[in-house]
């Protein structure tokens, strides 16, 4: 039966690969079972306690997570259809070979071709091997993720009373994908890549694959829901009202308050939205802001380029794209929004 090659992203140099898929799946495992017990416990806790906060925390968690976990299904499956069925020179011999068109190029790829910021990575170092400009590998690394039709669809699901946060977030995101690539073909430096042989997890057909990436990713970026979730219920449930209402009235402090919520949060693009809906005392523009940098610049995002591509590209990229995502978001927030 013939090898194949499967791309599941970087892992930890040193550390062999089923060791890593199976610590993770078996601690966002025991994340999502511990927080659904809390759900199916509230009127257990809301009783014993009086506490209307845990109510109200578990009321928003649960709606949060219903509302996203249809869209992280079906976004993780036809990820795993892509990596599974989709060679990775079907994209290099897509792209335009001069990177003043295979930029735009790349990144409008994204919008047909669903997959998140997880998995974007690992095809990003994959089209650069291929002979794909490093900037053009880049803008699809950013563009993927956070334009892709599930991810659209559920940011109008998120937003139905306002449907130009959809139209908002395709243009920043892919306006930051743009300028990123753009500024890569510039501005970059080789000496800035570290090489680095690629991971790959080895399977005996295109099925055994298909299964393998989707309980992969499906734990893996479940567990960034469930988290995401937990932290927005706790912010909106047991927060001080007051602090969240001063943050959410300074334009700028809401702004920069989004955007490192983004970075730490680190949540899935096909389950975002929902989580950014529910900040209703923060504006438009300041959710925007969240929308658009969370695909590009959070904590596992750098964990992944730092393996991917090292650790000197990671830093000098993810802080260039986090100002120019701000950036993006802010000029798309103003004219749209």
């Amino acid at each position: 039966m013939e090898t194949k090659e499967v791309v599941h992203g970087p892992a930890p140099v040193g550390a062999p690969e089923h060791t890593v898929r199976g610590t993770l799946s078996t601690s966002t495992a025991v994340l999502v079972g511990a927080l659904l017990l809390v759900v199916l416990l509230r009127p257990v806790l809301g009783d014993s306690t009086g506490g209307e906060r845990v109510s109200a925390w578990a009321t928003i968690f649960t709606a949060m997570f219903v509302q996203a976990a249809p869209f992280l299904v079906l976004g993780v499956t036809i990820s795993a259809a892509v990596a599974a069925f989709v060679p990775e020179s079907f994209f290099a011999k897509a792209l335009p070979k001069r990177t003043a068109l295979s930029v735009p190029a790349a990144g409008a790829a994204g919008l047909v071709l669903p997959g998140c910021e997880c998995g974007s990575v690992p095809i990003a170092k994959g089209l650069a091997d291929k002979g794909v400009p490093m900037a053009a590998a880049l803008a699809f690394m950013l563009s993927a993720p956070a334009i892709n039709p599930i991810v659209l669809i559920a940011t109008a699901v998120a937003f139905p009373g306002d449907p130009e946060m959809v139209l908002a977030r395709f243009l920043a995101s892919l306006l930051l994908a743009v300028l990123m690539g753009y500024l890569w073909s510039l501005r970059g430096r080789p000496e800035w890549l570290r090489p680095q042989g690629r991971v790959v997890a080895r399977t005996g057909s295109r099925w055994t694959t298909f299964v393998a990436t989707f309980t992969h990713d499906f734990l893996h970026t479940g567990g960034y829901l469930v988290t995401g979730a937990a932290a927005a219920a706790s912010l909106q449930a047991l927060a001080p009202r007051s602090i969240m209402d001063a943050v959410a009235s300074s334009f700028w402090l809401s702004v920069l308050a989004m955007a490192l919520l983004a970075v730490v949060l680190s949540i899935c693009s096909e389950a975002d939205a929902f989580v950014a809906a529910s900040m209703t005392q923060f504006s438009l523009t300041s959710r925007l802001v969240f929308l658009v940098v969370g695909p590009a610049v959070d904590i596992k995002l750098i964990a992944l380029q730092s393996s991917a591509f090292g650790r000197r590209f990671a830093i000098r990229f993810a802080s260039v794209t986090f100002v120019v995502a701000i950036g993006c978001a802010l000029l798309i927030g103003w004219w749209v929004l």
